[in-house]
């Protein structure tokens, strides 16, 4: 399944969305050189980075019914907790816990494919239509069909 948004960084990592439904995201990532650290085991960013893009999809994933799925969401707050070293194939599910019209709050845990905790994650995110970056200017949500125009 493709990402719903045109993501630079999650592609380049190789995460693969698997599910995108009703509060609820799963990703997958088979864990390959590039990812890893001095230890030869993921990379505590990958993880986080794997948790926060789980919660965000479980975000975004009540507005499927939406065109290009309504607004975009950016991460105001996260907390993770590593439990082992992630290694192999590992999968991250995410959950909404809880949502108003502005914000989400959200959860998330990675396993190995031996079905252990790895990590954990809680994060609040925030619904945006655009985002102001650099001199204010405007940013919108990158879109699949920008991408594939540009």
């Amino acid at each position: 399944m493709d990402f719903p948004v045109h993501i630079p960084f999650v592609e380049q990592l190789g995460l693969q969305l698997v599910r995108l439904a009703d509060g609820e995201a799963e990703l997958h990532l088979s864990v390959g050189e590039r990812h890893l650290n001095s230890w030869r085991v993921a990379h505590g960013g990958v993880l986080m980075t794997l948790l926060d893009v789980a919660m965000a999809h479980a975000a975004r994933s009540v507005h499927r019914h939406l065109p290009e799925m309504g607004p975009g969401v950016v991460t105001v707050e996260m907390k993770t907790s590593f439990m082992r070293p992630g290694e192999g194939e590992l999968r991250a599910t995410g959950r909404l816990l809880h949502r108003s019209t502005t914000m989400a709050f959200c959860e998330a845990q990675v396993v190995a494919a031996d079905g252990k905790l790895c990590a954990h994650a809680t994060g609040t995110f925030k619904y945006l239509r655009a985002l102001p970056g650099r001199d204010r200017a405007v940013k919108p949500l990158a879109s699949r069909a920008a991408q594939a125009d540009g």
